[in-house]
């Protein structure tokens, strides 16, 4: 009787250590499975893009990412979602080679969203702006001037006459996402404008510092010099002297599609708005997009009795030339030709 009850007992535990291996492989296999699903990469080999949209649910993110090859499985994404307790953020996300779901999960919660970045440098006009943006897959530059030439409301509040976004479109390097349109692009680029005419306290006739500051930004990259150019052209419209400078008369050109890569002496007899040379003041509006220097120096100009400049960028030196005197200017002049004609120019 003893040894049946032992032999008994022995196929009672044979039995249940079977089950308990049983349940250690099915587990084993289950672990390896989520294991795979989680870990091993997966996805595309070529470019995919996928918009989450704000407000969607973990589990419509998941099966937008499955249902775009970027994931195995729906499932998956939603297990590292619970086991990461992180904020998902909504955007436009670029996958081009196979990932782990852990690594997704990642870019997805950091917020690494697709943009194409567009360097805007200062000094670029609405036309030259336009075709940066063309260079960087936003639509064709016409459609850009079109798109902006509509937003000019955008500025109404800072300059009530103006007629163009120029001026108010912030230098900066942009991170657009890649459907931004005109709308879009400009609304980002004037708010930049704002932040920074806060920063600098820029009030009273808007205007007027920005023109001078576009004017300023296009005729030297020194900075130390900045302040002396915008005193030098205050001293003229004191004086009624008109400013003749050359980027206004260009801006005119580019207006009108007579721009023609170079200035001419028959562009200065042109007569256009922005002819600086044929008419006294300020032009009509900004000629550019100023940075943050050149708006300071139009808000304070260098106190002197300039009345006349050799620009830097026209000067091999790199240096502008700055006179109180038509004699002296016209020296400074000859000294500029000379320096050209030594550095190989004309």
């Amino acid at each position: 009787m003893v040894r049946r009850g032992q032999r008994s007992r022995r196929r009672t535990g044979s039995g249940a250590a079977g089950v308990l291996r049983l349940l250690f492989f099915v587990l084993l296999i289950a672990v390896g499975g989520l294991a795979w699903l989680v870990f091993m990469p997966y996805g595309p080999s070529g470019e995919t893009f996928v918009e989450l949209a704000p407000g969607s649910s973990t589990v419509r993110m998941g099966r937008q990412l499955e249902a775009a090859g970027v994931v195995r499985s729906q499932y998956a994404f939603d297990l590292v979602r619970w086991w990461k307790r992180g904020t998902l953020k909504a955007g436009e996300y670029r996958f081009d080679h196979p990932a782990a779901v852990t690594e997704v999960y990642a870019r997805i919660s950091h917020g690494d969203v697709y943009t194409r970045t567009v360097i805007i440098p200062e000094g670029a006009s609405l036309f030259e702006i336009a075709a940066r943006l063309e260079q960087a897959g936003f639509g064709s530059r016409q459609s850009f001037l079109d798109g902006a030439a509509r937003q000019v409301g955008l500025v109404t509040d800072l300059d009530p006459g103006a007629t163009s976004l120029e001026g108010y479109l912030f230098p900066d390097t942009y991170h657009f996402a890649r459907k931004f349109g005109p709308t879009q692009i400009c609304a980002a680029m004037v708010r930049r404008f704002r932040a920074v005419a806060t920063q600098l306290g820029l009030k009273g006739n808007m205007h007027r510092v920005v023109t001078m500051a576009s004017l300023v930004e296009r005729e030297t990259a020194v900075d130390a010099e900045r302040p002396l150019v915008a005193g030098v052209f205050e001293n003229r419209l004191a004086k009624k002297i008109p400013l003749m400078t050359d980027p206004s008369v260009i801006y005119g050109l580019e207006l009108d599609g007579r721009w023609r890569g170079a200035i001419h002496q028959s562009d200065l007899k042109l007569d256009t708005p922005y002819n600086t040379y044929l008419h006294t003041g300020l032009p009509p509006g900004p000629v550019a997009n100023p940075g943050l220097r050149s708006l300071r120096a139009a808000m304070e100009p260098a106190k002197s009795d300039y009345l006349y400049f050799v620009a830097a960028g026209a000067n091999p030196q790199g240096r502008s030339l700055f006179s109180s005197t038509i004699e002296e200017h016209a020296r400074n002049v000859a000294g500029y030709r000379h320096a050209v004609k030594k550095a190989g120019g004309r």
